[in-house]
């Protein structure tokens, strides 16, 4: 008899797992996902963790073993076919800073940071010329540093694209809210309109985990962060293979293709769960690359705006495991902005921990139990 494995939260986390568990014909799969406030599906991501100052080790093995996962993940995924531009492309990364010297300081980490990240690439600081040869839209004269790996994925096409693989495997998508309790036997997950028994479960809701566990006599270190971006339309530029920018500040640029270029994201606290789109914020992002970068963004027309909803801890540390007391649950969250970064390589942990295999990242450096707990009682 196959193992029945439900998962609830389809964004890349959980769509990651969905894919890796659906490739094992002994587990009867079942993913769980409103559809509605999902941070993935409105994120269009920089792979390019190399390039950060922030001094959390564990991250840095997280995020870096994530951005070298990518591709080998993504081809096994496409089955041998090219990987599509439009989902994932490696298109290298300029960082902008304000002051040349922390340019070169930038580029002495990457450059000790490359021993063990090979997939970083080239590095270099370009000029303002020889980066208009890669953007010839750029106005400024700063120069950037350069790195020849980095990467940008569109989260929404990702999680579609894992999620149809998922399917064709031979897994069911059920576009409910769920809530899971313990059963007799395993657990529940329940809907307004069905409850199905399972044996194992995956919690990959985000910012969503307290509202899960909660019922069950948990508290979840979780706080939610509301993100915004806007997708314009440079008219007559071949954008597909312009690198992606990380200006100082929240308006990272990243082109797709057909002059298609998204602009973000907010980083917006105390928000809750609130998904209005603040057209007048967002137009400040584009403002703000546009002065920086080139006047061309201020003529773009806007196509569309994306928002979604981060998970981030207290401490900002990311985590994943078996919850603690409830055997063969587990969960994942706290991933911030770099959750398209380490998604996918978190989503196939889980899927290991579900089949009792050891996962590539070792599971005592997230400890779950630091950040969900059994309520106090009163």
């Amino acid at each position: 008899m196959n193992k029945r494995v439900a998962i609830i939260g389809a964004g890349v986390v959980g769509a990651s797992a969905a894919y890796e568990l659906s490739k094992d014909p002994s587990i009867d799969l079942t993913i769980y996902d409103e559809g509605t406030g999902q941070g993935t599906s409105a994120a269009a991501g920089i792979i390019s963790p190399w390039l950060s100052r922030r001094r959390n080790k564990k991250w840095y093995v997280m995020v870096k073993e994530g951005a070298a996962f990518y591709p080998d993940f993504l081809s096994e995924v496409m089955q041998g076919k090219e990987i599509p531009s439009s989902v994932y492309r490696k298109v290298g990364t300029l960082l902008f800073k304000k002051k040349p010297e922390y340019l070169t300081e930038m580029l002495e980490i990457g450059e000790k940071r490359r021993l063990d990240a090979p997939e970083i690439g080239e590095l270099a600081i370009l000029t303002a010329d020889e980066i208009r040869e890669k953007i010839p839209v750029y106005k400024g004269e700063n120069s950037a540093l350069w790195a020849s790996g980095g990467a940008r994925v569109d989260g929404g096409r990702l999680v579609e694209l894992l999620l149809s693989r998922a399917v064709e495997n031979g897994a069911a998508v059920i576009r409910k809210k769920a809530r899971f309790k313990r059963a007799d036997q395993g657990y529940s997950v329940l809907t307004d309109h069905s409850e199905d028994s399972f044996e194992s479960v995956i919690l990959s809701a985000a910012a969503w985990l307290p509202d899960l566990l909660d019922p069950e006599g948990y508290d979840v270190d979780i706080r939610p962060q509301k993100g915004q971006l806007a997708e314009v339309q440079l008219s007559d530029h071949q954008t597909e293979n312009w690198p992606v920018i990380m200006p100082e500040g929240e308006a990272d640029i990243i082109p797709f293709e057909d002059g298609k270029v998204v602009i973000g994201a907010t980083h917006e606290n105390d928000k809750g769960f609130n998904l209005t789109i603040d057209e007048e914020l967002v137009s400040t992002l584009i403002d703000d690359a546009a002065a920086f970068f080139s006047t061309e963004l201020h003529q773009a027309s806007i196509t569309s705006y994306r928002v979604g909803t981060r998970a981030y801890t207290s401490d900002f540390a990311p985590f994943f495991g078996e919850v603690p007391d409830l055997p063969n649950v587990y969960a994942a969250s706290g991933l911030g902005s770099t959750g398209l970064t380490a998604g996918p390589l978190v989503g196939k942990c889980l899927a290991d921990l579900v089949r009792k295999i050891s996962p590539l990242l070792p599971v005592e450096d997230y400890p779950i139990a630091d950040y969900v707990k059994k309520k106090e009682l009163t």
